[in-house]
């Protein structure tokens, strides 16, 4: 078949081979069998971004409900499934998968030289039990949801509500199988399948992020699986593990899901961390600063990360001395995430800076993770996190965190690969204006809830004092303006796929070997095996690379 020539913005020609990924056995039945590593990555794309509205839209009715001091818009019981279906869908089905399984099952192969990952058919496997997991979810909700709050806490999952406990336990235990074969995916694949020359200290640090989040995903999601089979145990036979009466303990619950839990945050972040020292290095047109403490952060945050989960139970009666060590553990694991955010900084110093759309999200993550992780430590201190911990403090730190960070890495490593991904272009100042407004949506939305938690509003609840008011009118204002902030995205860059501009094979000039294939890329990746001879984000060796490139033309 004949390739496509093609006009680039500057004037120039390329050439597109039309048997890319995308085109090559196109067809229904060769999306759901395939096992090429970026089909699964744009499938994983189109279910997350599903269940992200699908979360955002119970986020939607939670802030309609708080728009007014009386629970007048649903009843109470009903408030109650629809703010743990939200919790439920967005930690289960939207963040913990979001980047790993979309940008990173797209980009790492690519990133270290390889064909695809290692275990194909596994990866497929993954994104079919991820679809189960969401069907399951999605059945729970429509024959009447959960009440628990995301978190199952016992005694109230195991004794005391008579909702739909157990299927959505086994979507979770079932989605939570999904992430471990993704990151037994990853693991494997950066031991074993990089580029000759493509040495430990010669990866990206994307794929250093990845591996970390990898690890966690891997060691402590079945811990996650062993909470939740216990509780279901728990709740039909009545084993009593949980169960004070049967000679039971119910904080061991709440020990066996934090000690996942606190780690899966981890699991959600490290990898848009990764998302933000691509975009950093490649529109500043620097090195990233410190590149090995960078990569050793992220080892460090997945080490420390498995020690810090009981500062979630600072107020459920354990020992003071396991507070203090706690709390002492939780102030020790932000140096790390600290060391990220303080060599990006300086990676932005005397760089080249431009301000394209994925540099605009990069600049959002950094404001809001850093908003997130301050107010971290007064939670990492007992005597404040006993007064702050059931108040909407917590819903505002936990959402400036993840969600606030989260997404808007997620949405910049979108936006950076997106025409690796398609081969096209998006608007560019419409792209902008969207990462202004969700900056923007984002902080009306969460920041009053700062206050309110300050103020001692407790959340989980339908009801609030009238006094309260004003600062919930302000956080569901903000929350139209974010809602807009996320559909624009979905709007221009759905229009990209077929108006966009050609994008050419590396339209940010970029050093990664994944910038150097067609775009679309192949579906075998490269035409044969690169070798690898220079170190990551040296711009030094692109520009030698140009040269060659006109050299041999003329």
């Amino acid at each position: 078949m004949s390739d496509t020539i093609v006009t680039l913005p500057d004037q120039s020609t390329a050439r597109i081979p039309k048997m890319n990924y995308l085109t090559k056995e196109n067809g229904l039945l060769s999306w759901l069998l395939t096992g090429d590593h970026k089909r699964i990555a744009i499938l994983y794309l189109i279910s997350i971004s599903f269940f992200f509205f699908v979360g955002g839209s119970l986020a939607g009715l939670i802030r309609l409900e708080l728009l007014t001091p009386q629970s007048d818009l649903m009843a109470t019981d009903t408030y109650n499934k629809v703010f743990s279906m939200h919790g439920i869908i967005m930690v289960f089905f939207f963040l913990v998968p979001s980047v790993p399984a979309t940008i990173g099952n797209f980009i790492i192969p690519m990133m270290i030289g390889a064909k695809d990952l290692a275990l194909p058919k596994v990866n497929l496997l993954s994104w079919y039990l991820y679809v189960a997991a969401g069907i399951l979810a999605l059945y729970t909700m429509a024959s009447g949801g959960v009440d628990t709050g995301w978190t199952f806490t016992t005694p109230l999952s195991t004794h005391y509500v008579n909702t739909h406990v157990l299927t959505t336990g086994m979507a979770v235990f079932i989605a939570g199988f999904s992430s471990i074969f993704t990151g037994l995916n990853f693991i494997v694949t950066i031991h074993k399948m990089r580029a000759p020359g493509m040495t430990w200290f010669r990866l990206p640090l994307f794929v250093w992020a990845h591996y970390a989040a990898s690890i966690l995903m891997v060691l402590g999601t079945p811990v996650l699986a062993i909470a939740i089979v216990l509780m279901a145990l728990e709740r039909t036979v009545g084993i009593g593990v949980f169960d004070p009466t049967k000679g039971g303990d119910p904080l061991l619950f709440q020990h066996l899901f934090w000690f996942y839990s606190h780690p899966a945050v981890y699991i959600m972040i490290l990898p848009g961390m990764g998302v933000i020292s691509e975009v950093i290095s490649t529109f500043s047109r620097k090195r990233v600063f410190g590149y090995t403490a960078v990569a050793f952060s992220s080892v460090a945050i997945a080490v420390f990360g498995f020690f810090v989960w009981a500062h979630h139970m600072f107020i459920m009666g354990i020992s003071n001395y396991a507070v203090l060590i706690f709390s002492l553990l939780t102030m020790l694991v932000a140096v790390p995430s600290a060391i990220k955010i303080f060599n990006w900084a300086f990676t932005l110093y005397k760089g080249s800076i431009t301000f394209e759309t994925p540099m605009l999200y990069a600049f959002g993550f950094m404001g809001l993770f850093t908003i997130g992780g301050m107010t971290g430590v007064f939670l990492g201190a007992s005597g404040t996190d006993i007064h702050l911990t059931e108040t909407y403090f917590i819903v505002a730190h936990f959402h400036f965190v993840m969600v606030g960070g989260m997404l808007m890495a997620f949405l910049s490593g979108i936006h950076f690969w997106w025409p690796k991904m398609t081969g096209r272009m998006y608007p560019e100042k419409i792209s902008q204006l969207a990462a202004v407004v969700t900056f923007i949506g984002f902080n009306l939305t969460f920041f009053p809830q700062f206050i309110l938690g300050t103020l001692g509003m407790p959340r989980r609840y339908a009801s609030y004092p009238p006094e309260f008011q004003i600062l919930n009118v302000f956080s569901t204002a903000g929350a139209s303006v974010l809602g807009v902030g996320y559909l624009l995205p979905v709007l221009y860059l759905t229009w990209s796929l077929k108006y966009g501009e050609i994008a050419g094979n590396n339209p940010w000039q970029a050093t990664g070997l994944e910038w150097q294939v067609q775009s679309p890329p192949l579906t075998e990746n490269f035409p044969e095996i690169p070798i690898v001879d220079h170190e990551a984000y040296d711009y030094e060796w692109l520009e030698r690379q140009k040269e060659k490139e006109v050299a041999s033309v003329g």
